[in-house]
């Protein structure tokens, strides 16, 4: 990974936080934004977030919003459907 995708990573992470009205607090092992008791996390690459990355960004980081740049895969978006309802997911700009 270059440096410059590294840039546009944390570029568009604090471009989301800001959309969602949060601020960015981002770094390895943290959630990449916060607003309230919401706690949010931004994926900003080529591939979907599939179920298993989702299930461990729901149970081990309790994160309440997820905005990924390409998307969900339909086993992950059935996951959030029946057994947390409450995640909010978006693709872009768009909830999903």
């Amino acid at each position: 990974m270059t440096a410059n995708a590294v840039k546009n990573g944390i570029t568009y992470e604090k471009k989301a936080a800001k959309r969602h009205g949060a601020t960015h607090v981002g770094g390895p092992g943290k959630v990449d934004y916060t607003r309230g008791e919401t706690k949010g996390e931004v994926k900003a690459r080529v591939t979907k977030v599939t179920k298993p990355e989702l299930q461990k960004l729901i149970t081990e980081k309790g994160v309440n919003q997820v905005d990924s740049k390409s998307g969900f895969t339909k086993p992950a978006l059935e996951y959030r459907d029946r057994y947390h309802p409450e995640v909010k997911l978006f693709h872009k700009t768009k909830r999903v």
